[in-house]
């Protein structure tokens, strides 16, 4: 039987959506082991006074193994 925990992380990027899920999911691998999958539960623009978006933010729910 194997047990899973699963983590909220919110990661950002200036170039895309892709590139702050992509920072997240390395990131968190860096202290947590067994990651087996990510959802992006929500993604979100900051929008400058110019109109254009500044920053690309996802919020990401991570899964891993803490006991197989």
């Amino acid at each position: 039987m194997s047990v899973a925990k699963i983590i909220e992380v919110k990661a950002t990027s200036k170039k895309s959506f892709e590139d702050a899920i992509r920072q997240g999911i390395e990131r968190t691998a860096k202290t947590v082991e067994n990651i087996r999958s990510a959802w992006v539960k929500e993604q979100e623009v900051k929008i400058n006074e110019r109109g254009e978006i500044e920053e690309y933010r996802v919020l990401l729910k991570i899964t891993f193994v803490v006991h197989d």
